[in-house]
């Protein structure tokens, strides 16, 4: 009878496997993050494939935009194929610490945004990297995923535009208008 496995309840997406990385077992991992500190720093990761499991890693590295990693079990590129599509989570409790001002990602989805003029703009749905800094995607909670972009507002994350984040009450102050 195999232990029962205790699965963290504070799980973060970070990647997904996209294959294989040479003949020895090594993963390649696409970050969902231009900052792949978490992944660098975890010991522990959770993959979901064939079934949420944990997974240590012996050796990770940067390789261009991407993650290569070794990870325990994997002997192999046949095995590590097998892993390919799966999605890498890390308990949140391993991620390294911020400094005062920055926010991970993940921490600011769910976010209500208001402007400067006390008018409720949406929450934040998702963001995304232009490059030169992150942008928030903001809109209606109940505007479908697939009619996302045709309600959205797109809120560069930087000083000019961002007044105030305040976690604990959820809210994201900019000073950005309803028409920009």
């Amino acid at each position: 009878m195999a232990a029962e496995v205790h699965v963290p309840d504070d799980l973060v997406l970070v990647g997904y496997i996209s294959g294989a990385f040479g003949i020895h077992g090594w993963v390649r991992i696409r970050p969902y993050s231009s900052d792949a500190d978490a992944m660098l720093s975890a010991k522990t990761w959770w993959l979901n494939k064939p079934d949420l499991h944990d997974v240590d890693r012996m050796e990770v590295k940067i390789h261009g935009e991407d993650v290569v990693a070794r990870l325990v079990g994997v002997p192999d590129r046949n095995a590590a194929e097998a892993l390919k599509g799966s999605s890498v989570q890390i308990s949140r409790k391993h991620f390294p610490a911020l400094a005062t001002g920055e926010f991970y990602w993940v921490d600011l989805m769910g976010l209500q945004v208001d402007n400067l003029q006390g008018e409720n703009l949406g929450v934040v749905r998702d963001m995304m990297d232009n490059g030169a800094h992150p942008i928030l995607r903001v809109a209606a909670q109940d505007v479908p995923e697939a009619e996302l972009a045709k309600h959205e507002l797109l809120i560069p994350f930087v000083e000019n535009f961002v007044k105030e984040v305040d976690q604990k009450a959820r809210k994201i102050l900019v000073d950005w208008g309803r028409d920009y």
